[in-house]
């Protein structure tokens, strides 16, 4: 191999690195949704109920989370300094917990202020994943685990199944996307696929958010309902 081949091949190998480094600063994971077999044993065919009566702080969550499809068209999840309480990146870009976050305060929860009163409260209940030795309000409500962790002790966790049936609109979801830890989060939309069954879910893997069939295209590691 020459010498610029192997500048190349080194070049490429720097990249990749930095990619995977920066992938931690939030814990979500930016890639294509892709073709993933989902990890179960057994999924229902049975469509969900539609939906068609929603309560007014569901119907705001969704609405928000549909509208993001139109506006959020980048991808972002490096640590960004951002104002508190009400603290947001540009409208434009974002990463997959934005969604969430965004959508939520459509209803009145500012997730970045409940979870920073919670992890200021008990810190030591939240996972110690980034060297943090106090709270930080700029990113913590933005990584997947420190949100799974607060809606679980908000009592909000549901039981994970492969049923269609049991995942309704303004659902929130969370996924394993590689078997080694990579975090993604989503929020299950009012939108049924008629082919598979399953409502749609809104998220930002990397392209932007968008609306999607992927709710069991990865491992599911969580499943909230907060209202």
């Amino acid at each position: 191999m020459g010498t610029q081949g192997a500048l190349k091949i080194s070049r490429t190998f720097v990249f990749c690195i930095l990619l995977a480094s920066v992938a931690l600063h939030i814990g979500c994971g930016g890639q294509s949704s892709g073709n993933a077999e989902p990890e179960r044993t057994s999924q229902s065919s049975d469509a969900p109920p539609l939906a068609e009566t929603i309560p007014p702080a569901i119907k705001a969550v969704v609405e928000n989370a549909l509208e993001q499809t139109k506006v959020t068209r980048q991808y972002s999840q490096g640590y960004v300094v951002i104002p508190y309480p009400n603290g947001d990146l540009p409208s434009e870009t974002g990463a997959c917990t934005d969604v969430v976050i965004r959508a939520f305060r459509k209803a009145g929860i500012d997730l970045q202020k409940e979870v920073h009163e919670d992890m200021s409260a008990h810190f030591s209940a939240y996972p110690q994943k980034w060297g943090l030795l106090s709270t930080d309000t700029n990113i913590d409500h933005r990584r997947v685990p420190n949100l799974q962790k607060y809606f679980t002790r908000k009592g909000k966790s549901l039981p994970v199944t492969a049923s269609a049936r049991d995942y309704q609109p303004g659902d929130v979801v969370t996924w394993d996307l590689d078997g080694k830890g990579m975090t993604h989060i989503g929020l299950v939309s009012n939108q049924l696929d008629e082919s598979t069954h399953r409502y749609l879910v809104v998220h930002n893997i990397g392209g932007g958010t968008n609306l999607e069939n992927v709710l069991f295209n990865w491992k599911v590691t969580g499943h909230f309902r907060y209202f």
